[in-house]
């Protein structure tokens, strides 16, 4: 059966009822209440797997952690913490923690974390999956700053655990490759990773799409169709742009969170699935819990380890690395015979602010190789986003500060000579974009202020991804 699992509890009535689940599921225990008890005992079994509370009556949780780890570095601790101190637990998992709880938690959560950490031990699968990688890159992305370093140490020490991931950041920073890296570093790497735009899917659909629907629950449910919450099991949800998700749907993804059960729409039984959740938001959900427009419990429930991606302008020296990643990738994909950037276009790109960040860089460059032949990245063979991106943004961006209804009315905007010159498409593409960035990266706000459904946004941000 192994070694016992150490739980480390200073409160006998938890320290009983975790006790009593853990001997349930089949596994030994031994139960200590102290620092001082906890070191006499690891010193004498050498416990691969710990439950502690980093609030002990005698020391610091963390500075046993972090013996504990120096003394057996393939130990697997599991860090209990109470509901005002995630911070802590971040910390610990930052120093070698395996997974942390959050109390109250449930039955179902404590052996979910017992049960990863006795895989990990048998298969070694939380070790670092990007040995063979350069310093520059990781699990898809490229970058050697500061900044990106602190991403992929974070992504490594989080992949491993269950808890819940909530990334933001600006739209093309990668926040769906981050929650797809946090996947395939963790345990669950074998099994499915399932991404749902909560803005991309009508509301009347949303709830069909997490959870599924049985055939005749509705008009058009022609078949039992099983949800991205039931197609995910034993792996990974990733829900990105969820405070586009509508408010009676966020009461049902709170249910779903706590209990770890789904109802398909017309099932009259609820059933448990095995799920870790990542989301991701490029708005700032704490201003949307203010607005009232997303629930404060439910950000709280998924506000459990926070990543900010940052974005390109604050990756310094990133720019060009991921540059000539790309005019690479792109050039042998397109048979061209690119090699390189000239200086001038070097300077161009590394002086932009990029406010697309790296989705914007990969179409400019993906705009040069297929319209060009090379060998030289020349300046004048940068669309004219890059070569002259201030003139028609940011005449869109003043026209919608000075007057956002100004679409809606007759009256002829004073700089609309900027404009002239600007062929159609990219007069579209910027004003689309600059809505979007006006409405605060909202789709669906924006496409109120446009006059059009959300899917036509969409759609076309996706043929300029691909264009």
């Amino acid at each position: 059966m192994g070694r016992p699992i150490l739980l480390v509890e200073d409160t006998p009535s938890l320290s009983m009822v975790y006790e009593a689940v853990i001997r349930k599921a089949g596994h030994r225990a031994e139960c200590v209440f102290s620092v001082s008890e906890a070191r006499d005992k690891f010193t004498k079994t050498k416990h691969q797997i710990v439950l502690l509370d980093l609030l002990l009556p005698d020391g610091d949780g963390m500075e046993l952690l972090s013996e504990f780890i120096a003394a057996q570095p393939d130990i697997k601790i599991i860090v209990i913490t109470a509901n005002g101190s995630i911070n802590r637990a971040v910390e610990a998992m930052r120093l070698g923690a395996f997974d942390f709880l959050v109390k109250p938690f449930d039955e179902t959560r404590l052996l979910s974390a017992v049960e990863n950490a006795r895989k990990a031990l048998a298969s070694d699968v939380n070790l670092p999956h990007t040995q063979t990688e350069g310093a520059g890159e990781f699990q898809g992305f490229i970058g050697s700053s500061d900044a990106m370093q602190g991403i992929y140490d974070m992504v490594r020490n989080i992949g491993r655990s269950t808890a819940t991931v909530f990334v933001t950041g600006e739209s093309g920073t990668g926040k769906e490759l981050c929650a797809q890296a946090i996947h395939d570093v963790s345990n669950r790497a074998s099994g499915p990773f399932v991404p749902l735009n909560c803005g991309a899917i009508p509301r009347g659909l949303l709830e069909s799409e997490v959870f599924g629907h049985l055939k005749g629950s509705f008009t058009g449910a022609i078949a039992d169709k099983k949800g991205a919450a039931a197609a995910a099991s034993g792996g990974t949800l990733f829900l990105d742009e969820i405070c586009e998700m509508d408010l009676s749907l966020q009461t049902k993804l709170l249910r779903f969170l706590q209990t770890s059960t789904i109802q398909p729409v017309g099932a009259t039984k609820a059933r448990m699935v095995d799920v870790r959740i990542v989301c991701a938001t490029n708005r700032d959900p704490l201003t949307e819990v203010r607005a009232g427009r997303f629930r404060e419990d439910l950000y709280y429930r998924l506000h459990v380890v926070p990543i900010h991606l940052p974005p390109l302008r604050e990756r310094n020296g990133d720019i060009m690395q991921i540059a000539d990643e790309i005019l690479a990738k792109f050039n042998a994909e397109e048979g061209k015979n690119f090699t390189g950037f000239s200086p001038e276009v070097r300077d161009i790109f590394t002086s932009m602010a990029w406010p697309g960040n790296v989705r914007q860089l990969m179409n400019a460059i993906r705009n040069v190789v297929v319209l060009n032949d090379g060998p030289i990245v020349l300046t004048e063979m940068l669309p004219s986003e890059v070569t002259m991106p201030n003139r028609t943004s940011s005449s869109v961006r003043s026209m919608l500060k000075s007057s956002p209804d100004a679409m809606h009315t007759e009256e002829q905007p004073s700089n609309v000579s900027a404009f002239i010159g600007t062929s159609l498409a990219t007069f579209e593409r910027e004003f689309i974009e600059a809505t979007i960035d006006f409405c605060d990266g909202s789709i669906p706000q924006a496409a109120r202020l446009l006059d059009v459904s959300p899917s036509t946004l969409y759609r076309k941000k996706e043929s300029w991804e691909k264009s």
